[in-house]
Parts: C-alpha cells; sequence; structure tokens
C-alpha cells in the first residue's frame, strides 16, 4: 500500500510537472529533461509511468476534462450549462494541469498528439445539459442543443487563444465567457428563465462554494520526500 501511495504521489507530480512545462513551451520546444527536474524525479521514475513525451502529453490532454471540479447541481440547467464554463474559466489560471492541458489542446504545432478529445467532452457535457433544459421548457423553441452545444465549446477555444495572444495569460477568460453568455443565451432561452441566471464574472467560484481562502488554491508539483518512486 505505500509503495502504491507513492507511485500515485509520482505520477501526479510528473503529470503536473509537465503540464507546466508543455504550458510554458509548448509542446515541440518542451524537454524530458526539464520536466525531469520540475518533478525532482529520475528518468526511470518517468518511464514506469509513461513510455515516452507523447504519451505524456497525451496523459495531460486526457486530464483537462477531470481536473474541473463538478459544480453542485441548480435548479435551472441552463445555470447549470453556464456553470461548466464558468467553472473552467476560474479554474484555468489556478491548476496548473488544466492549463497545460488547454495548451496542448490549442497547439496548432503538436503534429503528433491526438487534440480532438477534450473537444468532445466538453460537447457531450454540454449537450447533456442542454438537452435537459429543453426537456424541461428552459429553452426557446427554435434552441438547438446539437448546434449550441459545440459552438459554445468552440468559442471557448477561441476566447483561449485571444486572451493569451493579447494578454500573455487567460486572467480575463472569465470576464469574456461572462459577455458571451450574455450576448448568447437570449437568442436561446425564455426569458423567465433568463432573469434567473448567475452570469456575472466570479460565477465560478460562486458555484463552487468558494471564499476568498478557498479561491487560493493551485496544484503544484510534489516535494522531493513525496515523489520517490
Amino acid at each position: 500500500m505505500a509503495k502504491q501511495d507513492r507511485a500515485i504521489r509520482t505520477r501526479k507530480a510528473i503529470l503536473e510537472a509537465a503540464a507546466a512545462v508543455f504550458d510554458e513551451r509548448g509542446y515541440e520546444a518542451a524537454k524530458l529533461s526539464d520536466i525531469l527536474a520540475l518533478a525532482q524525479v529520475t528518468k526511470g521514475a518517468l518511464y514506469f509511468h509513461f513510455d515516452s513525451k507523447e504519451d505524456l502529453a497525451h496523459a495531460v490532454i486526457d486530464a483537462q476534462v477531470s481536473v474541473v471540479p463538478t459544480a453542485p447541481p441548480q435548479i435551472s440547467k441552463v445555470q447549470e450549462f453556464v456553470d461548466v464554463g464558468m467553472v473552467f474559466a476560474h479554474r484555468l489560471t489556478r491548476d496548473r494541469v488544466l492549463s497545460g492541458s488547454v495548451r496542448l489542446t490549442l497547439d496548432q504545432g503538436a503534429h503528433d498528439l491526438n487534440r480532438s478529445g477534450p473537444y468532445r467532452e466538453w460537447t457531450e457535457i454540454n449537450l447533456r445539459l442542454l438537452n435537459e433544459a429543453k426537456e424541461r421548457g428552459e429553452l426557446l423553441p427554435h434552441a438547438d442543443p446539437e448546434e449550441v452545444a459545440p459552438l459554445v465549446v468552440g468559442a471557448y477555444a477561441g476566447l483561449n487563444l485571444m486572451t493569451h495572444a493579447l494578454e500573455g495569460d487567460r486572467s480575463s477568460l472569465e470576464r469574456w465567457a461572462s459577455a458571451l453568455y450574455h450576448h448568447l443565451l437570449p437568442s436561446i432561452v425564455v426569458p423567465s428563465v433568463l432573469t434567473m441566471l448567475d452570469l456575472e464574472p466570479g460565477r465560478g467560484a460562486r458555484a463552487l462554494g468558494l471564499g476568498a481562502s478557498d479561491d487560493a488554491t493551485t496544484t503544484t508539483a510534489a516535494t522531493p520526500e513525496e515523489v520517490v518512486s
């Protein structure tokens, strides 16, 4: 059991270090030696968990959806749909693995990687919530969840690229996501539901029930004592 716990901590440390290096340098420029140095593990420990840099990058990409906390259920399914995006935007500047995963997903130079997974997963999550909202009568008759779900995922990808290009980070993403919902939802949501929604910046933290002290959490690489393979 102790060995298993150490192995889990080691893998987590490698994954977080890899995400940080990929986020800073992109896939092609990232070096395994830099990941090893940041994670403070041996090459043998890395290859015990991952076969190659490509395998490690795919693990970071695959972790994108799972590292975003699930917001509590709401009375309105449209609010849950909004919360998915706002929690994502909230966590993006706070979670090392999520940030690195997004960088890889949007990395046009990562020709060796299959980057479609997160797009499909986020679209499926949004589609499920929008279909439930449609069944409950929260959407206008013409609103088509099959079109809206991928449209929002694509908009987030574009906003990620734009904010990073203009500002060097994604700190304004939640503000832009709020603007996106303010412009989009009046065209698909019934007015009585629309007036009840919280679309304002900071919704991500509010949906998670976080206070100021809780909001400071960020994943970091493990300490040397934790990463004994």
